[in-house]
């Protein structure tokens, strides 16, 4: 058996941030051919909702970069490797250097999320705000709320490219915080940052789920930095056109472009469907 793991943004969803006709139907082929797949995302489970509310996917989801995992068919979460407030307190003094707003995404007991952040930064601030601000099971907080006893998923936020970049250095100074970024897919000066703890990526979560399944193979597909970590774990590794040159690199082939429906195209010819 093999566990086939997808990349959201710049991989499986075109430019709209949405799952095409074509790739619904091939998904839909998918499932119906017995092939245990699934998502691996940067994206939270309420900020991908949105974009694959369309395809039921039926097994274990991959959120954060591994940090969250979310069963449709229990409507339960797994959390690894949480962050608290001590671990990411002298970090948030690199977002107001460069004027960047944290968005601190905490975990409750009952599953919801409250996100905390300084005054906004913005137009870029104000988009993530206003998206955050329609899910029903998340609510935002001024960040002088956050607890020491917050238990920390992640910290994102979005910015232009040389200001994320110097975050990104400071960041390294921590050996418990992994930071990745990217951007310029749907607008072209907003790149988003996404941090999380060391100890979780998308590789070692996959690797996870293949064990407790029993798939022999894990062939992967993806577009940014973010995917290397499940492109070194997996049998196979794809990169739509639309990836970043040493990503590609990375790969063991490259398809077609995000935007014209590059993964659904190879996943028809793969098996058939």
């Amino acid at each position: 058996m093999e566990l086939v793991a997808f990349d959201l943004d710049g991989t499986l969803l075109n430019r709209h941030q949405r799952l095409s006709d074509y790739t619904l139907e091939t998904l839909d082929r998918l499932k119906s051919a017995g092939v245990f797949y699934t998502v691996a995302t940067g994206r939270t489970h309420f900020a991908a909702m949105a974009c694959i509310k369309e395809h039921q996917f039926p097994n274990w989801q991959i959120f954060k970069n591994g940090v969250e995992w979310w069963d449709p068919q229990q409507n339960q979460y797994r959390h690894r490797n949480l962050l608290s407030q001590s671990h990411i307190f002298d970090l948030l003094s690199s977002f107001e250097e460069n004027d960047i707003t944290p968005f601190i995404f905490c975990l409750e007991e009952d599953g919801s999320h409250r996100v905390y952040h300084s005054p906004l930064q913005g137009h870029l601030s104000d988009h993530i705000a206003n998206e955050l601000g329609n899910h029903k099971n998340m609510s935002l907080h001024p960040l002088s709320e956050l607890t020491h006893n917050a238990r920390i998923t992640n910290i994102s936020a979005m910015g232009q490219p040389e200001f994320i970049d110097k975050i990104i250095k400071d960041s390294q100074e921590h050996s418990h915080l992994t930071a990745y970024s990217g951007g310029g897919i749907y607008h072209p000066d907003a790149y988003w940052l996404d941090i999380h703890h060391s100890n979780v990526c998308k590789g070692s979560a996959l690797m996870e789920l293949k064990a407790e399944i029993g798939a022999e193979r894990l062939i992967v597909f993806g577009d940014g930095d973010n995917d290397l970590s499940m492109f070194s774990a997996s049998d196979e590794a794809f990169a739509t056109d639309n990836a970043l040159i040493h990503v590609k690199e990375a790969a063991t082939n490259v398809i077609g472009h995000h935007d014209e429906d590059g993964v659904a195209r190879y996943l028809r010819k793969r098996y058939n469907l």
